[in-house]
């Protein structure tokens, strides 16, 4: 392993990681008995799913998405959209990720030279290819309310994020999804979903190894200050958001929090029709996109839940920028 990583240049935003601070995800087969994958969720926080999607379904996704965003120039010259290869002529700059850990809060991205570009990357998440085709896709809905056994009461938030990853760009900053589902029952499930082929070093998603427990202690932590501080319930949720980084984070420095917990990263690389589930207070963030091709890595997260329990309801609304979410 340590020759794999040190080949591949896997890196997050405060240094490399390597054999001590990393190690692979579990694979699962979708298709294993649903007791053993129930258990290996609970005792993981998350599935690795492999192939739950149609594959062509998703590369058309990729591709549509791209053709829409090939105007603003951010494709390299002569490639095939599905491909996504970045124009290294360009500067990542002028095309910004959007989601945790992009901009003050949940705010707009990008300077004005980026505009076109981030208005057609928030419009597509109104297309009825992404839509449709992926967010709503029955073979992955199916999947979620067998697996969680919710049945008819499995509901899709109409909030998603979908991500691009500029080869080079600031990657996902370190977080759990609770933070952001502060008005619900801590039982969403959340499907990140990547929309193509991503390298190991292709900015993919990543999680602190036995994390669920980490992640529940800090808000247990501060909740119970909060108590003891004299807030009332809906009080508590503010000041916890508002004790996180500006933009929800727990860090920006993944290596340096790994070691604090004295746990590591579980990394891998993905191919489209792939799928991991993971828990609420499943800590993950993302790595830099470091790949040799210079292909932009594309994913989206999808959260499900049991509409016959509380949810948080503003997540039912579109992604918007400054939606308070």
């Amino acid at each position: 392993m340590v020759g794999i990583l040190a080949e591949t240049t896997l890196s997050v935003n405060d240094g490399p990681l390597t054999s001590d601070n990393a190690t692979y995800l579990r694979p699962s087969d979708p298709n294993l008995p649903l007791d053993e994958l129930r258990k290996r969720y609970d005792e993981d926080g998350y599935i690795f799913l492999k192939q739950v999607l149609p594959r062509e379904d998703i590369l058309e996704a990729r591709r549509r998405y791209f053709e829409f965003l090939a105007p603003t120039g951010v494709l390299h010259e002569g490639t095939d959209p599905v491909e996504g290869v970045f124009n290294k002529e360009k500067s990542e700059q002028d095309y910004p990720g959007i989601g945790a850990g992009h901009a003050d809060g949940n705010g707009r991205p990008g300077g004005e030279s980026a505009t076109q570009f981030v208005d057609r990357a928030i419009d597509a998440h109104y297309k009825d290819w992404y839509t449709k085709n992926v967010v709503n896709h029955p073979a992955l809905y199916d999947y979620i309310a067998k697996f969680t056994g919710w049945g008819e009461s499995t509901l899709t938030f109409k909030r998603t994020l979908l991500r691009n990853n500029i080869p080079g760009s600031k990657p996902i900053g370190v977080h759990y999804d609770q933070i952001f589902l502060r008005y619900g029952e801590p039982t969403a499930v959340t499907a990140w979903v990547p929309i193509g082929d991503i390298k190991i070093n292709g900015g993919g998603l990543i999680y602190l190894e036995d994390s669920e427990p980490v992640g529940q202690k800090i808000e247990n932590e501060f909740t119970e200050k909060a108590k003891k501080a004299g807030l009332t319930e809906e009080e508590a949720k503010f000041a916890f958001n508002s004790n996180m980084m500006a933009t929800g984070l727990l860090s920006e420095s993944p290596a340096e929090f790994a070691k604090e917990h004295g746990r590591r990263w579980l990394v891998s690389a993905f191919e489209a029709g792939d799928v991991v589930l993971h828990k609420p207070h499943m800590i993950h963030a993302s790595t830099i996109n470091n790949d040799q091709d210079n292909v932009i890595r594309l994913a989206t997260d999808l959260r499900f839940c049991d509409s016959s329990k509380q949810y948080d309801k503003r997540w039912m609304n579109y992604y918007r920028f400054n939606d308070g979410v």
